[in-house]
């Protein structure tokens, strides 16, 4: 098997991944003094991202799920992904912590790379364009865990070096989807149908909200705009 190994994926697993400590950078130089217009960007970044992930459910995740699942068990696990994402996101909510956003943004991180893994000796294409949703959506978010660690007193080196690590969590669950779900379709559709699932309820309830801005009426836009990435990416890798 690893003879076989696309260390290819692994790269772009990392490369995905590293876009989170990257957020955090980010967010770390820029210091800007909290005004309308500067809550218009961030809105108009979570819209980004929110736009980025709903097209990786609408042309990625629910397609290939479809094409591997019959119907019960398609709507049956994602029905479940909603359920134990809004679980977890109840518990988040009740502890209060800092590391609420960043357990957010790995409910969508490790199965994304999952999928990457498993897909990148059948359709590398589809890999590719994978590992491009994974790496947009993890650039704001990391942005925004980054900010919300930091307000919890956390250091910058403290906050950059967990973004760190947990960046290599990419190509080690790139590395298992390979390993284990590159020849069980089923397997690799029902976890792509329980992703979907739980990223549209994260969506909905956490990513919406946040990108409204009172008597502001672009930032909404911004999802728009991911959703046009996601299109461009389909339509070159597809």
């Amino acid at each position: 098997m690893m003879a076989d190994l696309p260390w290819e994926m692994l790269a772009m697993a990392w490369a995905a991944g590293l876009c989170i400590p990257l957020g955090g950078v980010i967010a770390q130089l820029e210091r800007s003094h909290e005004t309308h217009v500067k809550r218009s960007w961030l809105a108009g970044i979570t819209a980004l991202g929110g736009g980025i992930l709903l097209a990786a459910v609408a042309l990625v995740l629910v397609p290939r799920a479809m094409e591997s699942l019959s119907v019960l068990p398609l709507l049956g696990l994602f029905l479940l992904g909603a359920l134990v994402f809004m679980q977890l996101d109840r518990w988040l909510a009740r502890s209060g912590d800092a590391r609420g956003q960043l357990l957010a943004m790995l409910m969508d991180f490790i199965p994304e790379a999952i999928a990457l893994g498993a897909l990148a000796s059948a359709s590398p294409a589809a890999a590719m364009l994978m590992a491009l949703f994974i790496a947009v959506q993890n650039l704001p978010e990391g942005f925004n865990a980054y900010r919300e660690l930091e307000g919890a007193g956390l250091t910058a080196r403290q906050g950059l070096g967990a973004f760190l690590l947990l960046s290599l969590l990419g190509p080690l669950a790139a590395f298992s989807g390979h390993l284990w779900l590159a020849d069980a379709p089923r397997l690799l559709g029902g976890l792509m149908a329980f992703a979907a699932g739980g990223i549209l309820y994260l969506i909905f309830q956490d990513i919406a909200p946040q990108a409204r801005v009172v008597h502001h009426w672009s930032p909404p836009l911004g999802a728009t705009l991911g959703f046009m990435i996601g299109m461009l990416g389909e339509r070159l890798v597809g």
